[in-house]
């Protein structure tokens, strides 16, 4: 995007829970951010915070000089860029970046598509949680040419720090199997922490000892002590989500020939949590489960 921010315009689907504050952040960049989603409501929150509603997929590419996604999973990914006349409305030229948490062989699969009518694809996804998404400090994962990453890298950086991770496909495969790790991590340390308060082990004390010492992961450093001990779980990344990333991330082991035997079991212990807890039930919520479910 040669422009500058203050006439480049990016197109954004989805205002959910990330792609809100996200929205928020371009507009204060300076860029003319052209929004839709399916919820009313969502569009008008971003309406005011400075976006511009679009009236639907099309308006939200038409004019775009990129066009972000920020959806659940690549089957609407697909149904997005499918429905009503959106690739059609993108300029030649026009980048996608899909910012959701998609399967990297369908990322690719849609790259050599949109390439085809003259549309790039850059797959970005990101880390951070909501508190990323509001204070603009994101991980963000970049799969993509070098041509088409050095366009976007400045609309990137007003959302976090982005990494160049390799081509097409590579943001997602980092991200889920990032997410095998961190869900894996969760659930090891909950055990921990459980069988420690059990044994009559102050949980704050466990944790200092913990990020002293070899057991340290996101889970002692932040999700814990600052989501699961104060009850609040509220981190906004919800369980099914998290769920559906360790199946990206375990499917995309086994496609490639690579073992996958405690990411299979760790995919089969967050479901039978999913079995029981609600599903707007956010991602640390197993702790909780995990503590009470009975033996």
């Amino acid at each position: 995007m040669s422009e500058s921010p203050t006439t480049a315009t990016i197109g954004f689907v989805g205002l959910g829970h990330m792609g809100g504050p996200m929205v928020r952040r371009l507009v204060e960049a300076g860029y003319r951010v052209q929004v839709f989603d399916v919820a009313p409501e969502a569009r008008a929150s971003a309406v005011t915070a400075g976006a511009t509603d679009a009236e639907d997929l099309a308006a939200a590419a038409r004019g775009a000089d990129a066009v972000i996604l920020m959806l659940p999973n690549s089957q609407v990914v697909a149904s997005v860029l499918g429905d009503d006349g959106m690739v059609e409305a993108l300029a030649a030229g026009t980048i996608v970046i899909d910012m959701s948490s998609s399967e990297p062989f369908k990322t690719r699969e849609l790259a050599r598509e949109l390439a085809s009518v003259g549309v790039q694809l850059v797959d970005a996804p990101v880390s951070g949680g909501v508190t990323g998404a509001q204070s603009g400090k994101l991980t963000i994962m970049v799969g993509g040419s070098e041509v088409d990453v050095k366009r976007i890298w400045p609309v990137l950086e007003k959302l976090g720090k982005p990494v160049h991770t390799g081509p097409v496909g590579s943001g997602h495969a980092v991200k889920a199997l990032n997410n095998l790790l961190s869900a894996t991590h969760l659930w090891a340390t909950s055990e921990a922490m459980v069988a420690g308060q059990k044994f009559g082990l102050d949980p704050e004390v466990m944790l200092a000892v913990f990020n002293g010492s070899s057991g340290r992961s996101g889970s002692t450093e932040n999700k814990w002590p600052n989501f699961i001990l104060p009850g609040t779980f509220n981190s906004g990344f919800g369980l099914r989500l998290m769920l559906k990333d360790m199946k990206i991330a375990v499917q995309l082991a086994e496609q490639s020939g690579a073992p996958s035997e405690l990411g299979a079991n760790a995919v089969a212990l967050w479901e039978r949590a999913a079995e029981y807890l609600s599903p707007q039930a956010d991602h640390t919520e197993v702790a909780e489960w995990i503590s009470s479910r009975p033996h």
